[in-house]
């Protein structure tokens, strides 16, 4: 008898049978319970759910990087947050420099929204508040002025600011045009919106990607069974109580690994061992960028929200002195021949204030269309059609930096958690064992 037919011997007159094709299935079911617990990591809370710990904020400042990067731990927590949401401020980032600035400029996303209709829509939401607007300003400008003017001229000064109306706002919106790569950061309100919503992030993976992640869930059970088989051989060779857990220890970190893999490698289809290779989300690219592109359009990048920061966001000053010093002549021509009569009646500086405050009035009520909800959705769409586009033609690298941006440093988590499950579950299965007196 050769000597491997001799190990072959002995192994089948010494093995137990039932300790050893338990393990398999052991680290099956443990497999898909860390792909299974490491998708709850990822995604949930949306929230940091813990407790604060007095402190601990100080203490962080001294720990290991990597253990700064626990959600919570520098805010002076111990808790846990999804790794996503916990990243989505990040994501955004990452995001707007891998993808959305490829996708297009401020002024290419503004030209999209079309800016005579958008000119049109705030004549047509802004001419009914003109009569109001002028007789506010005048009324607390110069009231004796106003009250005293026989009302057909009162009249007559409204309708001409009326009718100036459409060549203004359209100079109005010319201008925004031309400087909105100056007034408008993309990635800002990327990061901004991302921060404040961490749930979209969460969203924008569970919407196109959650046939694979339930796929990862699955692979979880097949790549920790087919694992379990040399774990078994190894246990055996080795025949000590600490085998298992050690073991386990490198069983959970690859099913993670391996997971992680699956989904966003390799970027490029090829073969291995003649199997077709491709990362899950890879292969779905176009579909993905619709999801994403309605996503974007629809909550991120908006009309109402470009409207938002053009006057409320960190150059809003900027954008609100563009316009008024766009309206101004505009005030200036609704006098018509009587400006110079006005001017010297109540005083020159009495005259340019009042038309500095119609300016600053106006500019506000002038983006308030921008604001209205039902149009900013009607030109969504064109958003949407820009950003899906430009998404579909992202070489793969940058496709998956992008969707992978979030977690990509705050992999070991979930490395670290599969093989504390791995550890936990090679104990288990040497404790149930031992307590039937059938552990080696």
């Amino acid at each position: 008898m050769s000597w491997l037919s001799q190990v072959v011997a002995d192994f089948f007159a010494e093995v137990d049978w039932w300790y050893f094709a338990t393990i398999p299935l052991f680290t099956g079911v443990i497999g898909w319970l860390i792909n299974w617990s490491g998708l709850w990591m990822l995604f949930s809370p949306v929230q940091f759910r813990g407790v604060r710990i007095p402190g601990m904020r100080e203490l962080a400042g001294v720990l290991p990087r990597k253990v700064q990067e626990v959600p919570g731990i520098l805010q002076g927590g111990v808790g846990w947050q999804g790794i996503v949401p916990a990243r989505a401020a990040k994501m955004g980032s990452i995001a707007v420099d891998k993808a959305i600035a490829k996708l297009g400029t401020p002024a290419e996303f503004y030209q999209q929204l079309e800016p005579d209709r958008i000119a049109e829509h705030i004549v047509t939401v802004f001419r009914p508040e003109i009569p109001q607007l002028v007789d506010e300003v005048m009324r607390r400008e110069h009231p004796r002025l106003w009250r005293d003017l026989p009302r057909p001229v009162r009249e007559a000064v409204v309708e001409r600011v009326q009718q100036q109306l459409p060549a203004v706002v359209g100079r109005v919106t010319d201008e925004i045009g031309v400087h909105i790569d100056q007034l408008l950061d993309p990635k800002i309100m990327v990061i901004d919106h991302f921060r404040k919503n961490p749930a979209l992030v969460v969203r924008i993976f569970r919407d196109f990607g959650q046939r694979e992640l339930d796929l990862m869930v699955t692979f979880g059970f097949v790549f920790g069974f087919l694992l379990g088989i040399p774990v078994a051989f190894l246990d055996h060779a080795i025949g000590t109580w600490w085998a298992l857990p050690v073991l386990g220890v490198v069983v959970g970190w690859v099913t993670n690994a391996l997971g992680m893999w699956l989904i966003f490698e390799p970027t490029e289809p090829r073969r291995i061992l003649g199997v077709k290779a491709h990362g899950l989300f890879l292969r779905r690219q176009e579909q993905a960028a619709e999801v994403y592109a309605q996503i974007i359009a629809e909550d991120v990048i908006t009309l109402e929200r470009i409207g938002d920061f053009l006057l409320d966001g960190p150059r809003g000053d900027r954008t609100r002195a563009m316009l008024a010093t766009a309206l101004r002549p505009a005030i200036d021509r609704a006098a018509g021949p009587a400006r110079a009569a006005v001017r010297v009646a109540i005083g020159a500086d009495r005259f340019d204030t009042i038309r500095e405050s119609v300016a600053q009035e106006a500019v506000g009520r002038t983006l308030t269309p921008f604001r209205d909800p039902a149009f900013s959705a009607q030109q969504a769409d064109k958003i949407r059609v820009l950003i899906a586009r430009r998404t579909k033609e992202l070489p793969p690298r940058d496709f998956v930096e992008m969707m992978r941006s979030a977690i990509k440093e705050d992999e070991w988590m979930l490395y670290a958690h599969g093989a504390i499950m791995g550890a936990g579950g090679g104990f288990l299965h040497y404790a149930l064992f031992a307590a039937l007196g059938r552990a080696h």
